[in-house]
């Protein structure tokens, strides 16, 4: 069903990912495709598609403002259509990061037994710290259901609207 889904809101949206590559594509002089290898379900690697948000290591201004609305996450509806991300999950990392991060003995294998999403539970909190990601990303896995998906996806959706910072503020008073 994600599957379908997915492939539906590409026929809607892709016109508008088109313009924000073509712009990025004038403005930049860069290919505006981001494409990076990233580990996914049943530590799988998998390639994620992006709109390129960085210039020689820094976030542009254009960047910043994708970034903020999250409009740089729709390229990863193909990741979706093709079966190797759902819309809700634990965020998909590069190796660098796993082995970073530490995330290599058998406690961390459960963050890899779900399909990993473009949001999820630890993105929707106003704190970036790599302790209370997993304890976000254990807690999904423990609750999944659909009803739990459709709060994180409806939550996630208010990012374009009214931004990233103000969507975290929001769902931390309620």
């Amino acid at each position: 069903m994600q599957r379908i889904c997915a492939f539906l809101l590409i026929l809607i949206v892709s016109p508008f990912i088109l313009f924000v590559m073509l712009v990025l594509l004038v403005v930049e002089r860069e290919n505006p495709v981001f494409i990076q290898e990233r580990v996914g379900y049943e530590q799988e690697y998998f390639l994620i598609y992006k709109i390129r948000t960085m210039k020689g290591g820094k976030i542009t201004f254009l960047g910043r403002v994708l970034r903020k609305t999250g409009i740089d996450e729709l390229p990863q509806l193909f990741n979706i259509a093709m079966g190797e991300m759902n819309f809700v999950g634990p965020r998909p990392l590069t190796q660098a990061d796993i082995d970073r991060l530490n995330w290599t003995n058998e406690l961390h294998k459960k963050r890899w037994s779900v399909k990993p999403g473009i949001t999820g539970m630890a993105q929707l909190v106003n704190l970036c710290n790599a302790d209370v990601s997993l304890k976000n990303d254990f807690e999904y896995i423990d609750k999944r259901s659909w009803l739990l998906d459709l709060k994180i996806i409806f939550r996630s959706a208010l990012v374009p609207i009214i931004g990233k910072a103000k969507t975290k503020k929001l769902i931390e008073t309620n």
